[in-house]
C-alpha cells in the first residue's frame, strides 16, 4: 500500500495511523491490532502488560526533570467500526482499509477510516516512541470492543492502572473538552413467527432504502438523518392497509451504535393490486425526500419486481411487527435542561432484521440522566410486551457525571487560550466514552476527553480534518509539558 499519509503532520503520528488501516481491526477481531501494539511497545523498549480481558497497557518514565508531576493515562481503544457501501465488496477482517486525502480530509473509499478511534490510538504511541517530548509518568491504556459492547472497558481492574489522570483520546470535535457522557443500554427484541405458504395469484416485490448518511447513533442523533428502518416501516405500513402485503423478510441496519443506512424488505400482494406498488412508492419517495431534502440529498427508495419468496411470515405476527416498529421511539427524546445544546436522552432503530422464523430487533437507548434511560427502557418493554415480543435489556453503561471543578480541566482550559488565543468549549458528549466505566473502577481519576475534529464517524462518510490533527498534537504536548505536580 502506498504511503499517501506520510507527508502530513504531526508526521509520524500519520505514518502510524497509516500503519493501522493496513490491519484489519473491526470489533471483536483485534488480535491483529493489540499483536501490533505490543510488538511497538517490545520495539521501544517499553513497559506492557495485557489483562485478562485483552486491553493493553504500556508505561513509559518520566522524561529528565518531570518525575513530580502526576500521572497521566493516555487512553484509546483498539476496535474500528465496520461499515461499507453496498455497492463496495470489503470484508473487514482481512482487506486494508484504503484512506485518501480529499482537501482538508483524510477519508476511505467507501468504507468508514477508522479515525474513531485510530487517530487516538496512533497519538499515543507516537508520544511512547518520542525520545523529545516532555512528560511525566506516562501510560497508555488500549482497550478492545468499545465499539459494540465496551467489553474492555467492562472487563477493568483495580491495580492495572497506575496514573492519576486520564487524557480520553476519543472524542471528536476539537476545541471542545468534553467531561461528561451518556450512559446507554442495549434494547433486544425478538419475535417468533410461523413460516406461512405464499398463496396463488400474487407478486413479489423487494423494496430498497439506500443512501442515507447514517452515522454516530449518539454523536450524530441531533441532526435528525433519516433512519433507513423507520423509513422502511412507513412505507410497509401504509402497503400492508392499502394493498394487503404479506411480509416475507426485511434487513435493516447492521451496528446498534450506527444510525442505518440501508433497508430491505421482500413482500407479496396480490396480483390485482401488483400494478399499483411502483406508483405508490414512487410518491411515497417525493413525499419523504421532501421532509428530508436538507439532511439527506442522496436518498432512495426503489421497488423491483422479484422472485416469489418460499414463505411468509405470518400475518398475525406480521401486523403485531410492523405496528411496533412503526410505534418504536427514535432519534431525539429530550434535550439536555442544564447544558444548551446536548441531548439528554435518544434512541436508536439500529436493526431489524428476520430469519428462520425469528424477527430481531436492536435499540440502543442512551440518556445523561439514569432515570430518563430507566423510563425508556419501561417505555420499549410496553410496547414490545403489547406487540407479544421477547424482551431482553443488557450491556447496560453508566454515563460519567461532569466534574467543573476538575484540576486538569483547569490547566487545559489555560493552556487552550494560551496557545490558540481563546477559551475551548466545554461540554458533555450524547455517547457512550469509557470515561464512565473506567471512573467506576478508578473513582480518584481525574478525567477528560478531546480529540481532532471527526465527521460522520460510523459510516462511509467518515472523515478526519487533517488540520485539527496537527492542532490536536500541539494541544496534548503542551498539557503534558504542563501537568500539575502530585
Amino acid at each position: 500500500m502506498s504511503k499517501i499519509l506520510s507527508k502530513l503532520n504531526p508526521n509520524r503520528l500519520w505514518q502510524i495511523f497509516e500503519e493501522m488501516c493496513e490491519i484489519p481491526h473491526p470489533s471483536k477481531y483485534e488480535d491483529a491490532m493489540r499483536d501490533y501494539v505490543i510488538n511497538f511497545a517490545k520495539k521501544n523498549n517499553l513497559e506492557f502488560e495485557v489483562d485478562e480481558t485483552g486491553n493493553v497497557v504500556i508505561r513509559k518514565p518520566a522524561t529528565k526533570g518531570m518525575e513530580n508531576r502526576k500521572g497521566v493515562i493516555l487512553q484509546g481503544h483498539l476496535d474500528m467500526v465496520p461499515q461499507a457501501n453496498s455497492d463496495i465488496e470489503h470484508d473487514f477482517t482481512k482487506d486494508p482499509i484504503k484512506p485518501r486525502i480529499d482537501g482538508e480530509w483524510v477519508k476511505a473509499t467507501g468504507t468508514t477510516l477508522g479515525a474513531d478511534n485510530g487517530i487516538g490510538v496512533s497519538t499515543a504511541l507516537a508520544i511512547l516512541e518520542s525520545k523529545d517530548i516532555s512528560h511525566g509518568p506516562l501510560e497508555a491504556l488500549f482497550t478492545i470492543d468499545e465499539e459494540t459492547g465496551m467489553t474492555g472497558a467492562f472487563g477493568l481492574k483495580p491495580g492495572f492502572l497506575k496514573g492519576d489522570i486520564m487524557m480520553n483520546l476519543d472524542s471528536e470535535d476539537e476545541g471542545e473538552l468534553f467531561i461528561g457522557c451518556a450512559g446507554g443500554t442495549n434494547g433486544s427484541f425478538t419475535f417468533t413467527y410461523k413460516e406461512v405458504g405464499v398463496p396463488k395469484n400474487v407478486k413479489a416485490f423487494k423494496l430498497n432504502i439506500t443512501g442515507l448518511k447514517g452515522g454516530h447513533s449518539g454523536c450524530d442523533i441531533h441532526l435528525y438523518r433519516g433512519n433507513a428502518n423507520k423509513i422502511l416501516f412507513r412505507y410497509l405500513k401504509h402497503a400492508e392497509t392499502k394493498h394487503g402485503l404479506r411480509l416475507a423478510s426485511v434487513d435493516g441496519g447492521t451496528l446498534r451504535n450506527a444510525i442505518p443506512r440501508e433497508a430491505f424488505a421482500v413482500f407479496v400482494v396480490p396480483a390485482n393490486n401488483a400494478g399499483d406498488i411502483p406508483k405508490c412508492v414512487a410518491e411515497m419517495y417525493e413525499i419523504i425526500r421532501k421532509e428530508y431534502a436538507t439532511v439527506e440529498p442522496d436518498f432512495k427508495i426503489t421497488v423491483e419486481e422479484t422472485s416469489l419468496p418460499e414463505n411468509l411470515i405470518d400475518e398475525v405476527t406480521q401486523k403485531n411487527f410492523i405496528n411496533a416498529i412503526v410505534a418504536c421511539p427514535n432519534d431525539v427524546i429530550r434535550m439536555s435542561n442544564d447544558m444548551p445544546g446536548l441531548v439528554e436522552t435518544s434512541t436508536n432503530l439500529a436493526i431489524v432484521k428476520s430469519e428462520n422464523g425469528k424477527i430481531e430487533v436492536r435499540c440502543l437507548l442512551r440518556s445523561s440522566v439514569d432515570s430518563a434511560k430507566e423510563y425508556l427502557e419501561q417505555t420499549f418493554a410496553c410496547l414490545f410486551e403489547l406487540a407479544g415480543a421477547e424482551i431482553v435489556f443488557d450491556g447496560k453503561y453508566p454515563g460519567w457525571k461532569p466534574n467543573p471543578h476538575s484540576p486538569i480541566l483547569e490547566v487545559m482550559i489555560e493552556g487552550y487560550e494560551k496557545q490558540f488565543g481563546n477559551k475551548p468549549k466545554i461540554s458533555a458528549i450524547h455517547a457512550g466514552l469509557e470515561c464512565g466505566l473506567i471512573g467506576g473502577v478508578y473513582p480518584n481519576l481525574d478525567m477528560i476527553s478531546f480529540g481532532p475534529t471527526i465527521r460522520n464517524p460510523h459510516s462511509p462518510d467518515e472523515m478526519v480534518n487533517i488540520e485539527t490533527v496537527n492542532k490536536f498534537w500541539d494541544y496534548i504536548l503542551q498539557t503534558l509539558a504542563n501537568v500539575p505536580t502530585k
